[in-house]
């Protein structure tokens, strides 16, 4: 097959730009990808040979070797693993394919600090771009076990690159790269020394767990003086998990999280677990600083890497981990699992799912020991994972106790300072038998919701829940400490000291004198709404509407249709303010007029209004503006 020339997506081509010319300071860090990437092909081969052992494949000696050529300034990372196809070279190194690259970018460039910018670089996972840094040119050589032919990849990193088929490759993939002019007054960025090389292996690969091997230089030696022909393994290869803590510093943990994660900061937490006795295992996990800008869509990868007798098995270990930890990284090493385990048999393993519980729990403490010794760091944590967090409040019913003793909320009580509810409850006034809450798209706008004014006006505390979980978990969850959730604006609301004679006499007051007019209110309206009562939670507004105790809000039926559900729209309850001027003045002229027809407008006006307080939308928006334009014409 000839030389064919590609180009690359623009998307794509900013990227690499980015890359060249060099986006942070620690040009070193190529390396390490491109071992980490050689590592995870060795990881692919033992594994698919284990699984298919008619596969042809030579597995006898898996190692990665590193090759430096001085006078041609070239660098080769080679490995003998699982190695690609022509097609999988174009669609995972010719194409940056992912449908979150704009917005990447767009990121990127606004990443205000050099390790917010690594950071980004390496949650999109395009490490193999890295070596662009250092290399005006990049060669990728490869065959897949298995195959008769290889495959060339070729690019200088700028608009095209070119794919060719090659004879007499052996297996396993080799990135060649043609390094840029040396620089004299800069010997600390010269990979082709050999010291060079082994300091970068040895601070960010030394726990690779294959041999990452060097030829020395002509007149080194091993150790003992005499000539060493033989290549130098440059790493330890001891799994960190199975070292003693005393073994292993934090810098080591971090270059392990790093090269699980592809996220090139440091995590915000490290987590150890041994676990002894009929079931065997050992757990390194990692609780990152910051989220992956695909954490909420369908596409993103969750799991933790499992192995088994410290041989890898699968990358994304899906049943390791809930969900609503998806943000978790790391090792789970198991002694007394089959090396031919497969997902579907995962599923069914009660071992695994002993392991985890295990590790939810061990997770959940290590968050709660974090809210309580390390309040800067549980807030980076809240900011970053909270939401997805509080998934779990609605689907581990076993964890829903120990998330909820981890979670904090925005209220009123504070304007930055979040609450978790056993402070709110600890605020609580005396008599008050609820913990309050309002939903709603952003604090300003439930802040200023009417649901709020009666709260406000008698100091009483109410957690302002903005994420769209927060619709389904209070229902879900219910009470706290005995204290029931209860939303603001839903059902009846009575903020006045039970017994109080004087604000019950004068409630029945304003029944009887508005009783006539909330009766026709309702009947105008029926389309709409489901009854109309005066209000005990406004104190400023004319009117708002409110759902019934147990009824949907607006905004979880929507979540429930945009999922594909059917949900019939159900009616709300229309509230009037007694004190308000605009409510009295239509109960006068309500009682003033044998003919009332022209009030329904009022009357409809005046629930569009309520529904545009909260955020709502008008029913006929258009009939809407006619209706306040006649108003205001016949006020000029």
């Amino acid at each position: 097959m000839p030389t064919e020339t590609f180009e690359f997506q623009v998307e794509a081509r900013q990227l690499l730009q980015l890359m060249i010319h060099s986006v942070y300071s620690n040009k070193d860090v190529f390396l390490r990808e491109l071992v980490s990437n050689a590592s995870d092909a060795l990881d692919k081969l033992r594994l698919e040979k284990l699984r298919d052992d008619a596969l042809d494949a030579d597995v006898s000696d898996l190692h990665i070797e590193i090759d430096v050529d001085k006078e041609g300034r070239t660098l080769t990372v080679r490995d003998n693993g699982i190695g690609m196809s022509y097609d999988e070279v174009g669609r995972l190194i010719g194409t940056i394919a992912n449908s979150g690259t704009a917005s990447f970018l767009q990121e990127l460039r606004e990443a205000k600090d050099e390790g917010g910018a690594e950071g980004l670089i390496g949650q999109f996972g395009v490490g193999f771009y890295s070596g662009f840094m250092a290399a005006d040119e990049m060669t990728l050589v490869t065959r897949r076990a298995g195959e008769a032919q290889g495959t060339r990849w070729t690019s200088r990193g700028e608009a095209t690159y070119t794919l060719e088929t090659v004879d007499d490759v052996p297996q396993g993939t080799s990135v060649t790269l043609h390094l840029k002019p040396a620089d004299p007054e800069n010997q600390l960025h010269d990979y082709t020394s050999p010291w060079k090389i082994r300091e970068i292996v040895k601070r960010y690969s030394d726990f690779i767990t294959w041999p990452i091997r060097m030829d020395q230089e002509a007149g080194e030696t091993d150790g003992d003086g005499a000539d060493a022909p033989e290549p130098e393994t440059l790493n330890s290869m001891k799994a960190l998990w199975a070292r003693s803590r005393e073994e292993v510093s934090d810098d080591e943990y971090h270059e392990l999280y790093k090269h699980i994660s592809h996220d090139w900061r440091e995590p915000l937490e490290t987590i150890r677990l041994q676990a002894e006795g009929t079931f065997e295992y050992q757990s390194l996990l990692f609780i990152p600083s910051h989220a992956p800008h695909d954490l909420f869509t369908r596409e993103y990868k969750r799991g933790v890497q499992l192995y088994v007798k410290r041989v890898f098995i699968m990358d994304d270990c899906e049943e390791l981990l809930p969900p609503y930890l998806r943000f978790v990284k790391g090792v789970v090493d198991a002694a007394d699992l089959s090396l031919n385990v497969s997902r579907e048999i995962l599923q069914q393993d009660r071992h695994i799912r002993m392991m985890q519980r295990r590790l939810t729990k061990k997770v959940l403490s290590t968050v709660k020991e974090m809210m309580t010794k390390e309040a800067d760091r549980y807030a980076t944590f809240w900011r970053e994972f909270g939401t997805a967090l509080k998934e779990g409040l609605v689907t581990d019913s076993e964890n829903s106790e120990a998330i909820l003793a981890v979670s904090s909320f925005a209220t009123t009580h504070s304007d930055d300072e979040p609450t978790t509810l056993a402070q709110y409850v600890e605020r609580m006034k005396d008599g008050q038998d609820d913990v309050f809450y309002i939903t709603g798209e952003s604090r300003q706008s439930i802040e200023n919701s009417p649901h709020m004014e009666a709260f406000r006006d008698k100091g009483i505390e109410v957690l302002l829940l903005t994420d769209p979980v927060d619709e389904v978990w209070v229902d879900t969850v219910g009470e706290y400490q005995g204290k029931k959730l209860r939303s603001v604006a839903k059902g009846e609301i009575d903020l006045d000291a039970e017994g109080d004679e004087k604000a019950d006499g004068e409630r029945a007051k304003q029944a009887e004198e508005y009783a006539g007019l909330l009766g026709w209110m309702g009947e105008q309206l029926d389309g709409d709404i489901k009854e109309v009562r005066l209000s005990t939670r406004l104190t400023v507004s004319p009117a708002c509407v409110v759902s019934d105790a147990h009824d949907l809000t607006p905004a979880l039926e929507n979540m429930y249709r945009a999922m594909g559900q059917e949900v019939p729209r159900t009616k709300r309850i229309l509230e009037l303010n007694p004190d308000h001027l605009l409510v009295k003045g239509l109960n006068q002229a309500y009682k003033e007029r044998e003919d009332r027809s022209g009030l329904v407008e009022s009357a409809e006006l005046l629930h569009t209004l309520a529904v545009l307080a909260e955020g709502g939308q008008p029913k006929d928006p258009a009939r809407f503006v006619k209706l306040v334009a006649d108003r205001l014409e016949r006020t000029l």
